[in-house]
């Protein structure tokens, strides 16, 4: 499976560079992308969702960034040096590129978005806090950051949105009001901040100051539909002219339609019920191991994905270098029952949880909810379905020990690195508020596997740490392991030069319209 995924890669970029080899791009236009659920903040280092990394991506730049095949590659850094011991990241900047305030992007700027980053309290940066020892200014175009101890994904790291450079005035203006700050994002990259109507648009125009050309589009739209079937008929319409998450049931019909180019790409996003492993009873492993057992992820995939997914083996994606294949959980209601019995409940004491999930923001997520609602009233467990609004759904599952009062929840993870799905999701101290780690799950045996990991640089040992703890999560039941999903992108044909990143994000910083 992985290899045809990682085929399905290849083809689509093998096509992209055919379009850009034999077509000239134009300048003009705009693009309206319909995206299922608003952002939940523009200020780089405090997002923890998608939906706001796919719009940061095109106004904020970091050092390195990944491209297509997920490898690293120089953005605002031209090149790098690594000390022997693994300590030490010299990297020289590339010079002329200005923010979009004007103020200039140089060595002060990075130490200054660090020095941000890791003295202050935002949701995606433990990871940066624990391992840069400082940030040094060497001369207005060489940066050095000292570690702690070595870590083997550290370029990595710097890939993230989480790590883009912000402006420095920015930085003095708004503090730490991340609020503020989070609605007025200043950066390097080829479009520039114009508006946000929370619930409906954020407006970016093209920087026709940007250091490596102005971009091909004038405008770009992000517009908020939350319904999968009125984005595709948008797209049809011509009202908008790309979304993702289109219905797998449309597949077919979109391919007649001469207005629409339908494509299906490879994600490594997972998809999972997240359980609360501190809340009673669903802190007996019997009971996490029922649910998985009582749950047919075959079918799940195969009926309301239409195909568009297959049932996890791992808590990693298969698409990951350092997935281990430990095995599904077959399906196997008998088994269910038995665990459940075990733990003390039966016709008489019936198990009964809310199943909280968002609407529209991964494919076919609440349709997915209502299938494991029907699956699990067959091994007696009745559940209630939850469905809340993007927004409102992340504020409810990031609070903190003492405020999580959620039973079991639909979430999806999508990632460039096997060690961030261990490390975020199930380190012990990686928890809500500003950590991933919403389960609260803890075994002090993954702990101890996480560190090594994280300090490992030999991959091959470092795989061997990886498969061992994904073995004892899937083991513990630590979630209800689904699907990883797969994507269907639909855009309106004319559109060019559009670019998928399997981490969820569609590129537009090179599209253009031919016509």
């Amino acid at each position: 499976m992985r290899n045809h995924v990682w085929l399905m890669v290849l083809l689509l970029l093998v096509s992209s560079m055919l379009v850009f080899a034999s077509e000239t791009p134009k300048y003009g236009g705009k693009v309206i992308y319909t995206m299922g659920t608003d952002a939940k903040t523009l200020l780089p280092p405090h997002i923890n969702d998608s939906p706001s990394t796919q719009v940061v991506r095109h106004i904020f730049e970091g050092l390195v960034e990944y491209d297509s095949k997920m490898k690293i590659k120089p953005l605002l850094a031209e090149k790098w040096e690594i000390s022997d011991d693994g300590l030490t990241y010299t990297f020289y900047l590339k010079k002329g590129v200005k923010f979009h305030d004007g103020s200039d992007f140089n060595a002060q700027a990075v130490k200054k978005t660090f020095d941000f980053i890791i003295n202050g309290k935002l949701r995606r940066t433990s990871i940066y806090k624990e391992r840069i020892k400082e940030v040094e200014v060497v001369d207005d175009y060489t940066v050095r950051f000292r570690l702690n101890a070595t870590f083997g994904d550290f370029l990595n790291q710097l890939a993230s949105s989480n790590a883009a450079i912000l402006s420095p005035k920015a930085i003095e203006k708004y503090g730490n009001d991340y609020g503020e700050f989070g609605k007025n994002p200043v950066g390097t990259g080829p479009f520039v901040f114009v508006e946000w109507k929370p619930g409906e648009r954020i407006l970016l125009k093209a920087n026709e100051n940007y250091w490596n050309g102005r971009p091909y589009l004038d405008e770009i739209d992000f517009r908020v539909t939350p319904e999968d079937v009125t984005r595709a008929l948008q797209i049809q319409s011509g009202d908008a002219h790309v979304s993702t998450r289109i219905p797998p049931v449309m597949y077919a019909a979109l391919q007649k339609d001469p207005r629409v180019v339908v494509e299906k790409v490879p994600e490594t996003r997972v998809i999972f019920l997240g359980i609360n492993t501190i809340k009673k009873p669903l802190d007996d492993v019997r009971v996490r191991k029922a649910l998985n057992y009582a749950i047919d992820k075959e079918k799940i995939c195969k009926v309301v994905l239409q195909g568009m997914g297959f049932p996890l083996k791992s808590p990693v994606s298969e698409m990951l270098p350092g997935h281990y294949p430990v095995g599904a959980y077959p399906y196997d209601p008998k088994k269910a029952k038995e665990l459940l019995k075990e733990a003390g409940f039966d016709e008489k004491n019936k198990l009964k949880l809310e199943l909280a999930t968002p609407k529209g923001r991964y494919l076919m997520d609440y349709q997915t909810a209502l299938a494991v609602q029907g699956m699990l009233k067959e091994v007696g467990v009745e559940v209630d379905v939850r469905p809340m609004e993007w927004g409102e759904y992340v504020n409810y599952l990031f609070t903190g020990r003492e405020n999580a009062k959620y039973d079991i929840y639909l979430l999806g993870w999508g990632d460039t690195l096997a060690s961030n799905v261990i490390d975020r999701l199930f380190s012990s101290t990686n928890v809500p508020p500003l950590g991933e780690n919403i389960g609260f799950y803890s075994n002090p045996k993954v702990d101890e596997l996480i560190a090594k990991i994280l300090r490992e640089v030999n991959d091959e040992k470092r795989n061997e740490y990886l498969a061992e703890a994904q073995k004892i999560i899937m083991d513990d039941a630590a979630w209800v392991f689904l699907h990883n999903v797969q994507e269907l992108i639909l855009y309106r044909k004319g559109l060019k030069g559009l670019e998928w990143h399997p981490y969820e994000f569609l590129d537009l910083r090179k599209a253009w319209w031919d016509k």
